[in-house]
Protein backbone atom coordinates (compact mmCIF):
# COMPACT_ATOMS: atom_id res chain seq x y z
CA UNK A 1 0.00 0.00 0.00
CA UNK A 2 1.46 3.45 -0.67
CA UNK A 3 1.99 6.18 1.83
CA UNK A 4 1.89 9.80 1.98
CA UNK A 5 5.26 10.92 1.97
CA UNK A 6 6.36 12.12 5.72
CA UNK A 7 6.25 16.10 5.04
CA UNK A 8 2.10 15.38 3.12
CA UNK A 9 -0.13 17.72 5.34
CA UNK A 10 -2.99 16.09 5.18
CA UNK A 11 -5.91 17.54 7.15
CA UNK A 12 -9.18 19.76 6.95
CA UNK A 13 -10.10 22.94 6.96
CA UNK A 14 -12.36 25.86 9.06
CA UNK A 15 -12.95 29.49 9.98
CA UNK A 16 -13.56 31.02 12.91
CA UNK A 17 -16.55 32.92 11.72
CA UNK A 18 -18.15 29.17 10.48
CA UNK A 19 -17.32 27.30 13.38
CA UNK A 20 -16.45 29.77 16.77
CA UNK A 21 -19.62 31.40 18.16
CA UNK A 22 -19.23 33.23 21.20
CA UNK A 23 -19.50 36.56 18.77
CA UNK A 24 -19.91 38.27 21.82
CA UNK A 25 -17.75 36.92 24.41
CA UNK A 26 -14.62 38.13 26.08
CA UNK A 27 -14.52 41.27 24.34
CA UNK A 28 -14.72 40.13 20.89
CA UNK A 29 -15.97 42.89 18.49
CA UNK A 30 -18.70 42.67 15.99
CA UNK A 31 -17.51 41.89 12.44
CA UNK A 32 -18.89 42.18 8.81
CA UNK A 33 -19.77 38.26 9.58
CA UNK A 34 -21.74 38.64 12.11
CA UNK A 35 -24.10 41.37 10.55
CA UNK A 36 -24.40 38.98 7.88
CA UNK A 37 -27.07 36.44 9.49
CA UNK A 38 -27.93 34.75 6.28
CA UNK A 39 -24.74 34.28 4.48
CA UNK A 40 -21.66 36.13 2.11
CA UNK A 41 -24.77 37.37 -0.24
CA UNK A 42 -27.14 38.11 2.59
CA UNK A 43 -27.98 41.31 3.14
CA UNK A 44 -26.53 43.51 6.19
CA UNK A 45 -28.47 43.92 9.19
CA UNK A 46 -27.36 46.02 12.27
CA UNK A 47 -27.50 43.74 15.44
CA UNK A 48 -29.97 43.95 18.19
CA UNK A 49 -30.23 42.94 21.47
CA UNK A 50 -31.95 39.65 21.75
CA UNK A 51 -31.48 38.40 17.87
CA UNK A 52 -29.42 35.43 17.13
CA UNK A 53 -28.12 33.98 13.46
CA UNK A 54 -26.43 30.69 13.20
CA UNK A 55 -23.20 31.39 13.42
CA UNK A 56 -23.43 33.15 16.58
CA UNK A 57 -23.41 29.80 18.52
CA UNK A 58 -22.14 27.97 15.34
CA UNK A 59 -20.47 24.32 16.77
CA UNK A 60 -19.50 26.06 19.87
CA UNK A 61 -15.98 25.41 18.83
CA UNK A 62 -14.47 28.33 21.14
CA UNK A 63 -15.72 26.24 23.82
CA UNK A 64 -15.70 23.01 22.82
CA UNK A 65 -12.16 22.69 20.96
CA UNK A 66 -10.35 20.32 22.59
CA UNK A 67 -12.83 17.45 21.79
CA UNK A 68 -12.87 18.50 18.27
CA UNK A 69 -8.95 18.38 17.62
CA UNK A 70 -9.57 15.19 19.49
CA UNK A 71 -11.87 14.06 17.09
CA UNK A 72 -9.53 15.30 14.09
CA UNK A 73 -6.38 13.73 15.66
CA UNK A 74 -8.45 10.66 15.89
CA UNK A 75 -8.84 10.79 12.06
CA UNK A 76 -5.41 11.22 11.19
CA UNK A 77 -5.07 14.53 10.65
CA UNK A 78 -1.63 16.23 11.06
CA UNK A 79 -2.69 19.68 9.56
CA UNK A 80 -5.82 21.59 10.03
CA UNK A 81 -5.99 25.17 8.68
CA UNK A 82 -7.88 27.72 11.02
CA UNK A 83 -8.31 31.52 11.06
CA UNK A 84 -8.41 33.63 13.88
CA UNK A 85 -10.88 36.15 14.31
CA UNK A 86 -9.36 40.06 13.77
CA UNK A 87 -12.28 40.98 16.36
CA UNK A 88 -11.18 39.02 18.65
CA UNK A 89 -7.71 40.87 18.98
CA UNK A 90 -8.71 44.03 17.82
CA UNK A 91 -12.66 44.67 18.78
CA UNK A 92 -13.19 47.62 16.53
CA UNK A 93 -9.62 47.16 14.55
CA UNK A 94 -8.18 50.36 15.24
CA UNK A 95 -8.04 49.97 19.31
CA UNK A 96 -5.48 51.28 21.09
CA UNK A 97 -4.44 47.75 22.51
CA UNK A 98 -5.18 44.43 21.92
CA UNK A 99 -7.40 42.22 23.48
CA UNK A 100 -5.46 39.97 25.91
CA UNK A 101 -8.67 37.01 26.09
CA UNK A 102 -8.45 37.20 22.55
CA UNK A 103 -5.01 36.41 22.18
CA UNK A 104 -5.14 33.80 24.84
CA UNK A 105 -7.81 31.99 23.52
CA UNK A 106 -5.67 31.17 20.25
CA UNK A 107 -2.73 30.12 22.74
CA UNK A 108 -4.74 27.62 24.19
CA UNK A 109 -6.06 26.28 20.79
CA UNK A 110 -2.51 26.23 18.98
CA UNK A 111 -1.39 24.05 22.06
CA UNK A 112 -4.38 21.89 21.67
CA UNK A 113 -3.17 21.41 17.97
CA UNK A 114 0.37 20.76 19.34
CA UNK A 115 -0.49 18.17 21.74
CA UNK A 116 -2.42 16.18 19.13
CA UNK A 117 0.84 16.86 17.05
CA UNK A 118 -1.60 18.68 14.47
CA UNK A 119 0.12 21.80 12.26
CA UNK A 120 -1.44 24.78 12.14
CA UNK A 121 -2.16 26.43 8.75
CA UNK A 122 -3.57 30.00 10.17
CA UNK A 123 -4.88 32.52 7.79
CA UNK A 124 -5.29 36.43 9.12
CA UNK A 125 -8.31 37.10 7.51
CA UNK A 126 -11.76 34.57 6.02
CA UNK A 127 -14.41 36.55 5.10
CA UNK A 128 -14.55 38.99 8.03
CA UNK A 129 -13.63 42.15 9.14
CA UNK A 130 -14.19 44.65 11.84
CA UNK A 131 -17.12 45.99 11.83
CA UNK A 132 -16.67 48.88 13.08
CA UNK A 133 -13.48 49.59 10.48
CA UNK A 134 -16.88 49.66 7.92
CA UNK A 135 -18.77 52.28 9.69
CA UNK A 136 -16.25 54.32 10.78
CA UNK A 137 -13.50 54.09 7.94
CA UNK A 138 -15.28 52.23 5.25
CA UNK A 139 -14.08 49.18 5.30
CA UNK A 140 -10.79 48.52 2.76
CA UNK A 141 -11.85 51.52 0.52
CA UNK A 142 -10.18 53.52 3.22
CA UNK A 143 -6.02 53.45 2.45
CA UNK A 144 -6.65 54.01 6.46
CA UNK A 145 -7.16 50.08 6.76
CA UNK A 146 -3.82 48.97 5.85
CA UNK A 147 -2.29 49.83 8.67
CA UNK A 148 -4.88 48.49 11.34
CA UNK A 149 -4.58 45.35 9.42
CA UNK A 150 -0.52 45.57 9.30
CA UNK A 151 -0.76 46.48 13.35
CA UNK A 152 -2.86 43.01 13.59
CA UNK A 153 -0.70 41.06 11.72
CA UNK A 154 2.26 42.40 13.57
CA UNK A 155 0.48 41.27 17.42
CA UNK A 156 -0.15 37.87 15.66
CA UNK A 157 2.97 36.94 14.38
CA UNK A 158 4.82 38.51 17.33
CA UNK A 159 2.42 36.64 19.67
CA UNK A 160 2.58 32.83 17.44
CA UNK A 161 5.97 33.02 15.89
CA UNK A 162 7.02 29.84 17.91
CA UNK A 163 3.63 27.95 18.16
CA UNK A 164 2.69 28.78 14.06
CA UNK A 165 4.72 28.39 10.85
CA UNK A 166 2.31 28.39 8.02
CA UNK A 167 0.39 31.47 7.46
CA UNK A 168 -2.32 33.21 4.77
CA UNK A 169 -2.83 36.69 4.33
CA UNK A 170 -6.57 36.83 3.00
CA UNK A 171 -8.91 33.74 2.51
CA UNK A 172 -9.95 33.59 -1.60
CA UNK A 173 -9.44 37.70 -1.94
CA UNK A 174 -11.02 37.43 -5.14
CA UNK A 175 -14.16 36.85 -3.37
CA UNK A 176 -14.70 40.60 -3.15
CA UNK A 177 -15.72 40.52 -7.24
CA UNK A 178 -18.81 38.74 -6.01
CA UNK A 179 -19.86 39.72 -2.80
CA UNK A 180 -18.24 42.84 -1.84
CA UNK A 181 -19.42 43.39 1.56
CA UNK A 182 -17.69 39.80 2.35
CA UNK A 183 -14.36 40.50 0.63
CA UNK A 184 -13.60 44.37 0.89
CA UNK A 185 -16.51 45.76 3.42
CA UNK A 186 -18.22 47.59 0.98
CA UNK A 187 -22.23 47.84 0.49
CA UNK A 188 -23.41 45.45 -2.63
CA UNK A 189 -24.33 47.95 -5.14
CA UNK A 190 -20.45 49.43 -5.34
CA UNK A 191 -18.76 50.58 -8.66
CA UNK A 192 -16.55 48.06 -10.18
CA UNK A 193 -14.17 51.90 -9.20
CA UNK A 194 -14.47 51.38 -5.82
CA UNK A 195 -14.36 47.32 -5.55
CA UNK A 196 -11.49 47.41 -7.17
CA UNK A 197 -9.55 50.92 -5.01
CA UNK A 198 -10.68 48.21 -2.25
CA UNK A 199 -8.89 45.25 -3.55
CA UNK A 200 -5.56 47.23 -4.26
CA UNK A 201 -5.81 48.34 -0.35
CA UNK A 202 -6.10 44.37 0.61
CA UNK A 203 -3.11 43.55 -1.52
CA UNK A 204 -0.82 46.38 -0.52
CA UNK A 205 -1.97 45.09 3.15
CA UNK A 206 -1.35 41.88 2.03
CA UNK A 207 2.13 42.69 1.00
CA UNK A 208 2.92 44.32 4.27
CA UNK A 209 1.87 41.49 6.43
CA UNK A 210 3.86 39.06 4.15
CA UNK A 211 6.91 41.33 4.66
CA UNK A 212 5.95 41.71 8.38
CA UNK A 213 6.18 37.65 8.56
CA UNK A 214 9.36 37.40 7.11
CA UNK A 215 10.54 39.72 9.80
CA UNK A 216 9.35 38.14 12.39
CA UNK A 217 9.21 34.31 11.69
CA UNK A 218 12.01 33.90 9.59
CA UNK A 219 11.12 30.26 9.03
CA UNK A 220 7.80 30.71 8.35
CA UNK A 221 5.95 30.18 5.01
CA UNK A 222 2.98 32.70 4.32
CA UNK A 223 0.77 33.27 1.18
CA UNK A 224 -2.92 33.44 0.17
CA UNK A 225 -5.79 31.82 -0.75
CA UNK A 226 -8.06 32.35 -4.45
CA UNK A 227 -11.02 31.34 -4.92
CA UNK A 228 -11.13 29.23 -8.11
CA UNK A 229 -13.88 30.02 -10.50
CA UNK A 230 -13.86 29.06 -14.29
CA UNK A 231 -16.02 30.74 -16.48
CA UNK A 232 -17.78 29.15 -19.95
CA UNK A 233 -18.94 30.97 -23.25
CA UNK A 234 -22.17 30.39 -23.84
CA UNK A 235 -21.78 29.83 -27.57
CA UNK A 236 -18.74 30.02 -29.74
CA UNK A 237 -19.50 33.65 -30.77
CA UNK A 238 -16.68 36.06 -30.31
CA UNK A 239 -18.34 38.01 -27.87
CA UNK A 240 -19.16 35.54 -26.19
CA UNK A 241 -15.70 33.95 -26.17
CA UNK A 242 -13.94 37.58 -25.65
CA UNK A 243 -16.83 38.14 -22.36
CA UNK A 244 -15.86 34.95 -20.72
CA UNK A 245 -11.86 35.38 -21.20
CA UNK A 246 -12.22 38.88 -19.37
CA UNK A 247 -14.50 37.22 -16.86
CA UNK A 248 -11.73 34.53 -16.09
CA UNK A 249 -8.90 37.27 -16.38
CA UNK A 250 -11.20 39.35 -13.41
CA UNK A 251 -10.41 36.10 -11.35
CA UNK A 252 -6.84 35.55 -11.96
CA UNK A 253 -5.02 38.60 -11.77
CA UNK A 254 -4.95 38.32 -7.81
CA UNK A 255 -2.71 35.60 -8.36
CA UNK A 256 -0.84 37.08 -10.85
CA UNK A 257 -0.18 40.57 -8.94
CA UNK A 258 0.80 38.47 -5.79
CA UNK A 259 2.73 35.79 -7.48
CA UNK A 260 4.71 37.53 -10.04
CA UNK A 261 4.48 41.10 -8.52
CA UNK A 262 2.69 42.73 -11.55
CA UNK A 263 1.54 46.50 -11.68
CA UNK A 264 -2.11 46.26 -9.84
CA UNK A 265 -2.45 48.86 -12.78
CA UNK A 266 -1.59 47.10 -15.62
CA UNK A 267 -3.44 43.85 -14.07
CA UNK A 268 -6.60 45.92 -13.76
CA UNK A 269 -6.27 47.15 -16.99
CA UNK A 270 -6.56 44.76 -19.28
CA UNK A 271 -9.61 43.22 -17.33
CA UNK A 272 -11.61 45.80 -16.66
CA UNK A 273 -10.71 48.37 -19.63
CA UNK A 274 -12.20 51.72 -18.97
CA UNK A 275 -14.75 50.26 -16.13
CA UNK A 276 -12.18 51.15 -13.12
CA UNK A 277 -10.30 54.30 -12.10
CA UNK A 278 -6.73 54.24 -11.50
CA UNK A 279 -5.55 53.08 -8.23
CA UNK A 280 -4.14 55.22 -5.81
CA UNK A 281 -0.36 54.68 -5.89
CA UNK A 282 1.31 51.15 -4.25
CA UNK A 283 3.77 51.34 -1.63
CA UNK A 284 6.98 50.51 -3.27
CA UNK A 285 8.80 47.18 -2.05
Amino acid sequence: MKTFPTDFLWGGATAANQVEGAYLEDGKGLSTSDVQPHGVFGEVVERVPGDSGIKDVAIDFYHRYPEDIALFAEMGFNCLRVSIAWTRIYPNGDDAEPNEAGLAFYDKLFDEMAKHNITPLVTLSHYEMPWALVKNYGGWGSREVIGFFERYARTVFSRYKNKVKLWLTFNEINMSLHAPMTGVGLPAGSSKGEVYQAIHHQLVASALAVKACHELVPEGKIGNMLLGGLMYPLSCKPEDVFETLQENRSWQFFGDVQARTRAICSAISVTTASRSPSPTPIVKR
